[in-house]
């Protein structure tokens, strides 16, 4: 043949050469390695699942594959020991088409759902085969090598007939599902075939403080040198799901610290930290490379690293009332230490107006509120709303009293404060700043509440995580919120009565109406006389350098004291059924006849207690015949009646009303 490469200016076209793709079996061993397995000698397509050697390990069968023919080789392949699994799709020497796509997916869908029914009946009889091998262990001695190395005890660990040391692996119901053999020189193995994601051993019993720990050896350490309660998780990986189980199990307040191994690697740490994240936990690892049986082997002081030394709890009776302790105040007569205070009020009706000036008289040095003395200090704001608003509100309250810093953070956002991820998203903001503060603000607590406001259950965990808060900072907490819809409730926040009952302070902010100022009363002072309320309005205030697109000047407004006489009310009965009511909750809120009952002595009790009120007043405002006084003036109106030995709400709204309230109805 003439060569013609010459004429045309190039070389002689060579036809590629087609390869035929590799054996699906061939194909399949490859990626079996390429995972890191032993592939099987023999390959079986068929659609059924098939176990083999994947370790090196004499009698291993932990690795399996489901792979379906025609002629379109599919499935799946893994290996239960190691938790490694992969899809496998054969290569036919084209693309795959649409409808083969879709069979690809339906494939794989069969080979889990074939997977998953091995797994289940592996586990299933793995559960059944090590319970009966845990009950027929005998209990290990101190002396067992492995104990006596990491200089730990016994701790309920048992012996095999081969001399290994065994631990248990507990789900959540209780049930047994895998164990754990442990061999003199410590090298550890799970039983073939256990479940263990999210299994765990318990050692003691609950206590304030749970600890977390990854192996056996740590959590039998930490037992000993805190005496708490310590969970065993491991493996590093197992932090996350075994944190979940106890948080649940628990509570959102239950203190839970995950002592993470220090490893080279960072994964300790990083499971540690993950699991802290999502479930609200404390971390705490020792500072030298190793986990906490290191750290004590090593001659160090674990109590110390997990528990410093803190004041005494108990102290003498004496010693207790030797030195004279009056109730402290942010602001005189109105904001509490160390208290937890509600101010409630209508939507638009000022309440966010009142707390905001008491936090930047707080924030700022000034010395007075209102007349009353103020003491300096710093302050959380957890704003859940209005961001834009309060922006232009502290710039103008600045602007008005000439302030140039305040000791006060603000939050960009809401969180849900009474979930564990929540609590402990505020806790480590607030640790990160840096002084305490001495006053933390919920504005409002429907924006930082997870659940529903009127369920006795979700304001605990609510009044749990405030609670929390105080003891941690040892500052007050101040929930903003909103009253009822009704023209009754106006006095009352809105939801279950488990809030009203565990207020120090609660303030009712009545807004500005037909000539009257704005109203703050106050409602309840568990530890001290009711302050007179005060009355305040709004004055506008312009921004320096604050315009607005068209060059028009920004105002914001500022709380002042109100000089105006407020308009007195048409009703003499208020200031009775406030006091009673107030005996009625204090009491207890006791029901008689399905109608709200509360006694004469427990009337007299608050009336001398909790507005200090002489004992022959209070039984003057409690005698029927004393005309202008209380008892007298309600059983008149037909507000009470006398039963027994003590008195029935039977106005029917008024009765309701509060009986809507009891049963979080409101």
């Amino acid at each position: 043949m003439t060569d013609i490469t010459h004429i045309l200016g190039g070389r002689a076209f060579t036809p590629p050469i087609e390869i035929s793709p590799a054996r699906p079996e061939d194909q399949l061993r490859d990626a079996i390695i390429s995972a890191n397995l032993v592939p099987p000698n023999e390959i079986i397509i068929d659609g059924q699942i098939h176990r083999f050697k994947s370790t090196s390990k004499s009698k291993d069968s932990s690795g399996w594959y489901v792979i379906y023919g025609d002629n379109l080789p599919m499935g799946r392949f893994g290996c239960w020991r190691s938790g490694v699994e992969g899809s496998f799709r054969a290569d036919i020497g084209r693309k795959y088409t649409a409808a083969e796509e879709m069979s690809f997916i339906k494939r794989m869908a069969e080979a889990k759902a074939l997977r998953d029914s091995e797994l289940k009946v592996q586990r299933e009889k793995a559960a059944n085969t090590v319970e009966l091998i845990w009950s027929e262990c005998t209990g290990a001695h101190p002396e067992h090598p492995y104990l006596k190395r990491k200089g730990i005890g016994v701790h309920g660990a048992r012996v095999t007939g081969d001399g290994r040391l065994v631990v248990p692996l507990y789900d959540d119901d209780g049930e047994i599902s895998s164990l754990q053999y442990i061999s003199a020189d410590g090298k550890k193995l799970y039983h073939t075939g256990g479940a263990t994601g999210a299994r765990f051993w318990v050692l003691g019993e609950m206590d304030k403080t749970l600890y977390i720990a990854e192996g056996f050896a740590t959590a039998a350490t930490i037992r000993e040198a805190t005496g708490k309660p310590v969970v065993i998780a491991y493996s590093a990986s197992n932090l996350v799901p075994v944190t979940e189980i106890m948080r649940k199990r628990y509570g959102v307040t239950q203190d839970i610290v995950i002592v993470a191994d220090n490893d080279a690697s960072g994964v300790g740490q990083r499971y540690a930290e993950q699991a802290s994240a999502k479930y609200g936990a404390r971390v705490v690892m020792p500072p030298e490379s190793g986990d906490a049986n290191d750290y004590v082997q090593a001659g160090h002081d674990l109590l110390g690293l997990l528990e410093p030394p803190k004041d005494d709890w108990l102290v003498a009776a004496d010693e207790f009332c030797a030195k004279p302790d009056p109730i402290s105040w942010l602001i005189k007569g109105w904001v509490q230490t160390d208290a937890l205070i509600m101010v409630h009020g209508p939507s638009g009706g000022g309440k966010t107006f009142v707390v905001l000036d008491w936090c930047l008289r707080i924030a700022s040095n000034t010395t007075e509120w209102f007349g009353q003395k103020v003491r300096s200090g710093g302050v959380v704001y957890l704003a859940g709303e209005g961001h834009h608003g309060l922006k232009a509100r502290i710039s103008a309250w600045k602007h008005k009293h000439g302030v140039k810093q305040l000791d006060m953070w603000l939050s960009k956002d809401g969180c849900d404060l009474n979930t564990p991820a929540g609590f402990q998203r505020v806790l480590d903001h607030i640790r990160r700043l840096p002084n305490k503060p001495r006053v933390i603000i919920v504005d409002t607590l429907h924006r930082f509440l997870a659940g529903d406001e009127n369920s006795a259950q979700d304001a605990k965990t609510m009044l749990d995580a405030c609670s929390a808060l105080m003891a941690e900072f040892n500052c007050s907490v101040i929930l903003v919120h909103h009253t009822g819809v009704s023209a009754e409730a106006q006095n009352r926040a809105r939801g279950s009565s488990a809030w009203r009952g565990a207020l120090d302070i609660e303030v009712s902010i009545v807004p500005a109406n037909n000539g009257s100022p704005l109203e703050i009363h106050q409602r309840k002072s568990k530890d001290a006389e009711l302050s007179i309320s005060l009355f305040a309005e709004l004055e506008q205030v312009a921004l320096p350098n604050w315009f607005d697109e068209d060059g028009n000047q920004v105002t914001s407004a500022v709380l002042v004291q109100s000089n105006k006489t407020p308009v007195k009310k048409d009703n003499p009965l208020k200031k009775h059924t406030d006091k009673i009511e107030a005996a009625w909750w204090h009491t207890g809120a006791e029901l008689v006849n399905d109608l709200p009952y509360v006694s004469r002595s427990g009337v007299m009790e608050y009336l001398t207690s909790n507005l200090a009120m002489k004992e022959t007043g209070a039984a003057q405002e409690c005698k029927p015949s004393a005309k202008g006084k209380m008892i007298y003036e309600l059983l008149s109106a037909g507000v009470i009646e006398n039963h027994s030995h003590g008195f029935i709400f039977v106005e029917s709204d008024y009765s309701n009303e509060l009986l809507m309230l009891k049963n979080g109805k409101k």
